[in-house]
């Protein structure tokens, strides 16, 4: 058993439950042995009086006696016999001795006392021993009782004792789920058991070495980046001054595959450059801007691509939505998903772009008609350099991962539906963001 919680209370349960048998044994055991001296002691109390004093025998019914737990006083030897208690006698070997027997009659075992007087007279009390042991067992079971209830109430009392001691662990975890990934800030003490401290600060210091590592590696990120802008742009210049010089043809078709190339390692130097900037830095937030005219002026700047390729990018639905965030990122966010769309939808395809809002949140809602996400690479594809199975377009795999950085440095989110309409396919993606 994995849980800590759990095989604690199991075993003190346990414990419990068997320390409350072997008393309630040992109690039950006890009271009825008690009860038995008790009613032996009755019988010697009441056989001294029988032989001192020559009782009437023939008892009359008392009300609410119960006729079992009757006591039968018998006179043996030089008395008349006559009926004693009704019909009721008992059959007494002539040479039984004084003292605490227990014989066999026609209705049971019975519990009897004999006395001899100073004339030679003798006299007998008893009782059925199943009255005793009833009596007895009652006796018993009210001792017990104290302990059957005991019992489940101290489990109920450890439950709620271990839950208390470790609802600080719960929380501190859920805290820690609740969390980004990327937060690495140290983990706190204080409420915490001294027991735990020592494996606490083992996390914390594994926290601060993993800090420095991922500052380390988003610093390398974007310093590579930035060093390697400046040779790309000049070779970009250089392709173009090659534009405008007299080529073969199998130089020019070299010369367009090159320049393609040039402008995908630019592309790619600036996601890397963006994803470093929002990973690394959270962007402040300045006064409220409207989204909706973010996604205006990105749809603007990105026509001419879609033109060249015949895809038809427009607007369903276009509220006024002003957030509180930082207006550059939001521009690389919707530039990203809507380029995303445009990469990926076919030539003479459609993007459909909504801008609204819903209560407290504005949201961004992006809808092409390309193949969408295969089910398995929903999740995976927000993974930096993660294309998903469907790599047939040109792409660094780092677009939705920044979507994904920006949308949470804002407390939003990003969601990833596949299209499933009759006669088309295509992919939405909802971005959720607190508005104003």
């Amino acid at each position: 058993m994995s849980s800590l919680r759990a095989r604690l209370f199991i075993s003190l349960a346990a414990f419990i439950i068997a320390t409350g048998l072997g008393a309630g044994v040992w109690a039950f055991q006890w009271a009825f042995d008690e009860a038995i001296e008790l009613q032996d002691a009755i019988l010697l109390q009441v056989g001294v009086l029988a032989a001192q004093n020559h009782i009437d025998t023939r008892l009359p019914p008392q009300a609410g006696v119960d006729a079992e737990a009757t006591l039968v006083i018998q006179e043996i030897g030089h008395q008349t016999p006559g009926p004693e208690n009704g019909d009721a006698r008992l059959n007494i070997p002539a040479d039984l001795s004084d003292g605490l027997h227990t014989l066999s009659q026609a209705g049971g075992p019975w519990r009897v006392l004999m006395r001899t007087r100073t004339d030679g007279s003798r006299v007998t009390v008893g009782q059925p021993t199943s009255a005793r042991d009833e009596i007895a067992r009652d006796a018993a079971i009210r001792a017990v009782l104290p302990l059957c209830v005991l019992v489940p109430c101290l489990m109920v009392v450890v439950g709620l004792v271990i839950h208390y001691s470790f609802r600080r662990v719960t929380e501190l975890a859920r805290q820690l789920d609740a969390k980004q990934r990327d937060h690495l800030l140290r983990l706190p003490l204080d409420g915490l058991p001294k027991e735990l401290h020592p494996f606490v600060g083992s996390i914390n210091r594994l926290l601060d070495r993993l800090a420095v590592i991922l500052e380390q590696q988003r610093r390398f990120i974007a310093h590579a980046a930035h060093e390697l802008r400046t040779p790309i742009t000049a070779l970009s210049l250089q392709a173009e001054n090659l534009e405008r010089v007299e080529l073969m043809p199998e130089s020019r078709s070299r010369l367009t595959a090159l320049r393609a190339g040039i402008r995908r390692v630019a592309h790619l130097l600036e996601q890397l450059l963006a994803l470093a900037k929002y990973d690394l830095v959270k962007p402040a937030l300045g006064p409220p801007i409207g989204l909706d005219d973010v996604a205006k002026a990105v749809v603007a700047d990105l026509l001419p691509a879609a033109q060249a390729r015949a895809i038809d990018v427009g607007f369903c639905r276009l509220e006024p939505t002003p957030v509180r965030a930082d207006a550059t990122a939001m521009a690389v966010m919707v530039r990203n998903l809507i380029d995303n769309a445009i990469r990926y939808s076919p030539d003479g395809g459609q993007v459909n772009v909504s801008v609204f809002h819903d209560g407290q949140r504005g949201f961004l809602r992006i809808e092409d008609t390309g193949p969408g996400i295969a089910t398995g690479d929903l999740d995976a594809v927000f993974e930096p350099f993660n294309r998903g199975s469907r790599t047939d377009r040109d792409g660094t795999g780092l677009g939705l991962s920044i979507v994904q950085l920006i949308a949470n440095n804002h407390q939003g989110s990003v969601v990833l539906e596949n299209v499933t309409a009759i006669g088309r396919s295509g992919l939405r993606a909802t971005v959720a963001l607190p508005a104003l």
